[in-house]
């Protein structure tokens, strides 16, 4: 009986463990997007970035819809500069990156990414070397991106290693959020996708509107649908918007808190998936 693996087996080991560290060293890169407009994707992310940055993962939250920088304004922001700033001024990554509560990191994307077709090679490789270097010492990474199937929300998305997809218990929503999924499964950009249904009346309701979503993608698509769980309707959520506070802030312990905690949790306790090109790496290929 062999004790101890031949030296072949002793090779395959380490480079098997070398990726493996190169994967857990990697952050899991989060798209967070949604069929259409007004169903609180943005204030999912950044309540969600807050949520895990307070349970001590090293997160970074991503402001992806370009032009409208409603990230910032949810957080009472004003950022000074952005990615255009490292990409055709003088300033750094670290320079543009503000602080949020617990350590959350936020970038502004401004209308950075827009400009990646026009880069020249060096300046493209300095930013993903910079990008890279940073991230790798978060946890997660948060794209808040636009809404929609438009070729920037769909560059975001595919760039990441994973997507939530936010939408209401409201007909127009199931309805565009189906078609998003459907594209992602279409190009095969996911094999999976995960699943938060917004300002629901109640369980119930919210039930209902993930059962309709299921029942379809499984008839009609090759995905999976993961279901992150649901939030309910909060006046809070509309108040903290209005005071540009977010509701994770201004009462942790209200509903709509105890629910993105719950969703927290799950991300945090399942298994990330392999990703062997870097979001950033990815990034830049698709939009340059």
């Amino acid at each position: 009986m062999r004790l101890w693996p031949s030296r072949t087996d002793q090779k395959f080991y380490r480079e098997t463990f070398k990726i493996k560290e190169q994967f857990s060293a990697a952050p899991r890169a989060i798209a967070v997007s949604s069929g259409k407009g007004g169903v609180g994707k943005t204030s999912l992310s950044v309540n969600l970035a807050l949520c895990l940055a307070k349970m001590g993962c090293r997160a970074t939250l991503f402001d992806a819809d370009l032009g409208m920088a409603n990230v910032e304004v949810m957080l009472g922001l004003a950022p000074p500069y952005s990615l255009y700033d490292v990409l055709y001024g003088d300033k750094t990554l670290e320079e543009i990156i503000m602080q949020g509560p617990w350590g959350l990191n936020i970038i502004s994307g401004g209308s950075g990414f827009l400009e990646l077709a026009n880069l020249d090679q060096n300046r493209r490789q300095r930013l993903i070397r910079m990008l890279n270097q940073f991230s790798s010492r978060d946890d997660f990474v948060l794209i808040d991106t636009g809404a929609g199937i438009n070729k920037n929300v769909l560059g975001f998305v595919a760039a990441a290693g994973e997507v939530i997809i936010v939408l209401t218990p409201e007909p127009t929503s199931l309805t565009d959020a189906y078609a998003l999924i459907k594209v992602l499964a279409n190009f095969k950009v996911h094999s999976k996708v995960h699943v938060v249904v917004n300002r629901s009346s109640d369980r119930r309701e919210a039930e209902r509107t993930m059962d309709r979503l299921l029942i379809t993608a499984e008839r009609f698509l090759n995905i999976r649908i993961n279901s992150l769980g649901w939030i309910p309707e909060d006046k809070l959520v509309s108040q903290a918007i209005k005071k540009q506070q977010p509701f994770f802030l201004t009462d942790p312990n209200s509903l709509a808190s105890r629910s993105v905690t719950g969703i927290a949790e799950l991300l945090t306790n399942t298994a990330r998936p392999s990703q062997m090109e870097g979001f950033w790496g990815k990034l830049m290929a698709l939009f340059g």
